[in-house]
C-alpha cells in the first residue's frame, strides 16, 4: 500500500496533561465502550466522580466487573468482533435507560495478521469502524431523544497514513499491513464524524466529534513496535509521561472534556480535534464529504441485516 509505511508518518510532540474541570452530570447517562482498561476505564471513572451514570462496556466480563462494581452499574459485555453482540449491546443499553446522554465509541483492536471476524469481516475494521457504527444507528433513537446529545470517537493522528478503499474495506484484495489496517480505520472514524454531523445537522441537535487523545502510556498494541510506541511505553515510561506521553488518565482528559461539552464554543465546522485542539484532519481523505458519504451508505448496507426487527440472531425485538 503506497505510503502506508513508518517512514511516511511522523508524531509531532504532544504537550503536557492537562486535568479539566467537569461539570455536574448529575442526571446524565453516558455509554463508554472500550472501558475495561486504559483510557477507557479512565474516561468512565473521570465521568462517574463527576456524578453521571455511567454505562460502562467491555469484551471481557472478569476485567470489566470490578469497574462496574465501582460505577455502581451492571457490566455491559460484548465482543465486537460479532455484530449481534453488539446489537444485543444496544438492547441492554435501551432496557436499562431512557435517555442517553452520550456515547464514547472508545472500544478498539489491532491486529498484526488479517484475522477474519464470525460475521465475515477483518477484524480491525469491523471492532473500531463497522461495529460502533452499528451500535450508533441501533442507539440513535435514544439519542435523539436526549436534548443536548453528544458523540465523542477515539481517533488517531495515525489516520494521516490511512486510505479508504471503499471496494476493499476488508483488506480481501490488498496486501494485509497491520499498522495501516489500523490507520484507515481511524481515519474512518474521522469520516464517520464528519457524516453523522452533516446527517444531524437539520433535524437534531447532537454534536460529534473525533479526538486524538495523544500518546498514552497504555496496554493497547502490545507486541507490535508501532501501536506500542503510540500507546505504550514499556520500559521507563515514567521519564517520558508528562513530555510527549500520558498516563490513561491523561489521555482520557479530552475524551471526557467533550463528553461533558466542551467549552460551548466550539466551531461549527470543527470535528477533529488533537487533544483540546480543534484541528484539520491529518489526511485529506478526512476532510472529504462525497467520500464520508460513500462509506456511510456501504456501512448501512454491511450492518443492514443487523437493523432489522429480527436480525440475524432471530430476536423478535431490539
Amino acid at each position: 500500500m503506497p505510503g502506508c509505511w513508518p517512514g511516511s508518518w511522523r508524531s509531532s510532540g504532544v504537550g503536557r496533561g492537562d486535568h479539566i474541570e467537569l461539570p455536574d452530570l448529575t442526571g446524565r447517562t453516558i455509554l463508554v465502550t472500550g472501558a475495561s482498561s486504559g483510557i477507557g476505564r479512565a474516561a468512565a471513572l473521570r465521568l462517574a466522580a463527576a456524578g453521571a451514570t455511567v454505562l460502562a462496556h467491555g469484551r471481557s466480563a472478569h476485567r470489566l466487573g470490578e469497574l462496574a462494581r465501582h460505577l455502581g452499574t451492571e457490566p455491559l459485555v460484548a465482543d465486537f468482533a460479532r455484530l449481534q453482540d453488539v446489537r444485543g449491546l444496544a438492547r441492554q443499553v435501551i432496557q436499562r435507560t431512557g435517555r442517553l446522554d452520550a456515547i464514547l465509541h472508545n472500544a478498539g483492536t489491532y491486529h498484526k495478521s488479517r484475522v477474519l471476524t464470525e460475521d465475515g469481516h477483518e477484524s480491525t475494521f469491523q471492532t473500531n469502524y463497522l461495529a460502533p457504527f452499528l451500535l450508533q444507528s441501533l442507539l440513535q433513537g435514544l439519542l435523539a431523544g436526549t436534548p443536548g446529545s453528544r458523540v465523542v470517537v477515539t481517533t488517531s493522528v495515525a489516520s494521516h497514513i490511512g486510505k479508504v478503499v471503499l471496494d476493499d474495506l476488508d483488506y480481501a484484495r490488498r496486501t494485509y499491513r497491520g499498522f495501516c489496517a489500523y490507520a484507515d480505520t481511524k481515519l474512518m472514524n474521522i469520516l464517520f464524524v464528519a457524516e453523522l454531523r452533516r446527517r444531524l445537522a437539520t433535524f437534531e441537535p447532537s454534536i460529534a466529534t473525533a479526538v486524538h487523545p495523544g500518546a498514552v502510556a497504555s496496554s493497547f498494541g502490545r507486541g507490535s513496535l508501532l501501536p506500542r510506541f503510540l500507546y505504550r511505553v514499556p520500559i521507563r515510561k515514567e521519564l517520558l509521561i508528562g513530555y510527549f506521553v500520558h498516563t490513561p488518565e491523561g489521555g482520557a482528559e479530552p475524551l471526557v472534556w467533550h463528553v461533558a461539552g466542551g467549552d460551548g464554543a466550539l466551531p461549527a465546522d470543527c470535528i477533529y480535534f488533537r487533544r483540546f485542539r480543534c484541528a484539520r484532519p491529518p489526511s485529506p481523505q478526512g476532510g472529504d464529504p462525497h467520500l464520508a458519504r460513500e462509506l456511510w451508505e456501504r456501512s448501512e448496507k454491511l450492518v443492514e441485516p443487523w437493523m432489522e426487527p429480527g436480525g440475524p440472531g432471530g430476536h423478535a425485538t431490539l
